[in-house]
């Protein structure tokens, strides 16, 4: 549907100006359309198949019925400085740098995973706002990071489509 397209970019620009700790913004923001979301559904699937992992064929079957992907992650976040203590350290110069985990690079200050949380809110309500169906999948992060749709370090995804009834929910 054409005017879905219109409907992701303004989940881009909702997710772009959402508010960032300090003003400081590493959210990176991709949008993914059709012939990609074939790409990414069967990587998923295949993801899912070696790992062993359940439910990437479920979210890839959601994938590949989607007009469009917005993917919203962040990369090379540093520490805001408050020395807070929620991610676990003393002080924001004890957080180790972040490392390639088994889906995602971590360990990263609390503060830059709610300024991607208040982005990935602000997309998929903007998407809500346009009556666009939508679904926050942090399986399609995971795939479209390994298949380099986008250059993150933590990536979730949130697919959107307009029809009859919406293809995100009441799955098996």
């Amino acid at each position: 549907m054409k005017y879905l397209k219109t409907v992701v970019e303004m989940m881009a620009v909702a997710a772009r100006t959402a508010p960032k700790s300090a003003g400081q913004d590493y959210v990176r923001i991709e949008i993914v359309e059709k012939p990609k979301l074939q790409l990414l559904a069967k990587a998923m699937i295949q993801h899912g198949e070696k790992t062993g992992k359940a439910n990437y064929d479920r979210d890839a079957d959601n994938i590949k019925h989607s007009d469009f992907l917005l993917l919203i992650g962040i990369k090379d976040a540093q520490p805001l400085g408050m020395n807070c203590g929620t991610c676990g350290q003393a002080k924001c110069a004890d957080l180790p740098k972040p490392k390639e985990g088994p889906e995602f690079k971590g360990p990263y200050c609390a503060y830059r995973m709610v300024d991607l949380g208040i982005a990935i809110s602000s997309a998929a309500k903007t998407a809500s706002m346009f009556n666009a169906d939508n679904r926050i999948m942090y399986r399609a992060g995971v795939i479209a990071r390994q298949i380099e749709l986008i250059d993150a370090d933590v990536c979730i995804g949130i697919p959107i489509s307009a029809t009859g009834k919406s293809i995100y929910f009441d799955r098996k």
